[in-house]
């Protein structure tokens, strides 16, 4: 039997949050929350484990081998989600078949990534996102990034960045070089990992026209807008996937402006995505103080048709963890609700305190009942007090006025 001791801890890659960091954190929720629901999204909540063909290969979301995996008493194989968007699109498709109008979803839950342990990244996080489904139009896409910067501003960060690319891009690209499957997968990585320079130093073994290379090294550029896009239109016209992805980031860049956050948005080719089920624009939020992205998004036209529902479908989901990191780096303060005024009592004078309880608490406050030990002193009360950040205290003990 495990030492006590060693029962305190927990697995690697998972933690305890609690105390202030935990309310500031409930509070970071509620208010991404509220922000989703102002655009008329509307809440849905799925299980945290599902069958495994949910994310399976054919679906494009996590590798097998980085999903926690286990079986029900039936023999199933099941697993704890590591992605909440393909629990959304098979619970739209199974219960809005028929529906043809745009969907709004909004949903906060944990996911699960059997991931390795490393710089401190989490196995366990908590997801807070939006799905917007049966929408084609650039206007959903310019929408999607518009609710994901009122959130991040609204939880209190000015200051971030959101890089937004083309899955098509990088798709138009391999398929017109003609690359072999392993050359493919290795740019994709080193594209993925940003490593530019070694992107740049594997295309020059590859017998590919100036115009495929050309529009492969634009991937390690960073665009401020989408006017910056249109020198790499000469050499995409005669690959259809490349330019109808610029062309639409084009457009995206047109109605972005409209809602005045093309401040936070800049164009990165580079950016493909880290699912392979997006068919659209991916993007990701960064700020400083964050060691991973705040969020991640993009459009998935085909994945509900996996669940047999044709529909468009586009979304994104923060990590709150990454946010509360992000802020605390800042120095930007997260205001939690007051801590309960605390009533200390005594046998004789518990029905008071009872009553002065219920009182603070119909008229919108908290309360905290602690029966008074005799070997304590109101210093150590008040000392308790002020660890918990508790500036209102009350004694109701005999001999002592009940309103310290």
């Amino acid at each position: 039997m495990k030492k006590q001791q060693d029962l305190l801890h927990t697995p690697d890659g998972v933690r305890d949050i609690y105390d202030l960091e935990c309310e500031q954190k409930l509070v970071i929720e509620e208010q991404l929350f509220a922000t989703l629901r102002s655009f008329g999204y509307r809440p849905i909540e799925t299980p945290s484990f599902e069958f495994f063909d949910v994310f399976g290969k054919e679906i494009g979301t996590t590798p097998s081998r980085e999903l926690y995996k286990f079986f029900d008493r039936d023999g199933n194989t099941l697993v704890l989600r590591p992605d909440i968007t393909p629990s959304v699109a098979r619970a739209a498709a199974k219960f809005y078949m028929e529906e043809e109008n745009p969907l709004r979803f909004c949903y906060k839950g944990r996911t699960f990534l059997n991931n390795l342990s490393y710089q401190g990244r989490l196995k366990e996080s908590t997801q807070i996102g939006a799905e917007l489904l049966s929408d084609t139009s650039v206007d959903a896409d310019a929408e999607i990034l518009a609710m994901a910067v009122h959130c991040l501003k609204n939880a209190g960060i000015e200051e971030f960045q959101i890089g937004i690319g083309h899955a098509l891009y990088f798709a138009g690209l391999i398929e017109d070089a003609a690359l072999p499957e392993e050359t493919a997968e290795e740019l994709r990585e080193l594209i993925e990992n940003k490593n530019f320079f070694g992107m740049e130093a594997l295309l020059k073994d590859l017998s590919i026209s100036d115009e495929i290379r050309t529009l492969f090294l634009a991937m390690g550029e960073l665009y401020s807008d989408a006017i910056d896009l249109e020198k790499l239109l000469t050499p995409a016209a005669d690959h259809p996937k490349v330019l109808k992805a610029l062309e639409r980031l084009k457009k995206l860049d047109d109605a972005s402006r409209l809602y005045g956050i093309e401040k936070h948005l800049s164009y990165e080719l580079g950016m493909i995505g880290g699912y392979e089920y997006y068919t659209g624009i991916v993007f990701a939020g960064f700020s400083y103080g964050s060691g991973e992205p705040i969020l991640r998004g993009g459009r998935y036209d085909k994945l509900l048709s996996q669940f047999g529902k044709n529909a468009a479908a586009i979304g994104f989901a923060f990590v709150t963890d990454q946010i509360l990191s992000a802020l605390n780096r800042q120095k930007i303060p997260v205001e939690v609700q007051e801590a309960p005024t605390l009533l200390i009592y005594d046998k004789k004078h518990y029905k008071k305190a009872l009553e002065e309880a219920e009182k603070i608490r119909k008229e919108g406050g908290a309360a905290e009942l602690m029966r008074y030990d005799k070997h304590k002193t109101k210093d150590d009360y008040l000392a308790f007090a002020k660890e918990r950040r508790q500036t209102n205290i009350r004694f109701f003990i005999t001999g002592t006025e009940a309103a310290d």
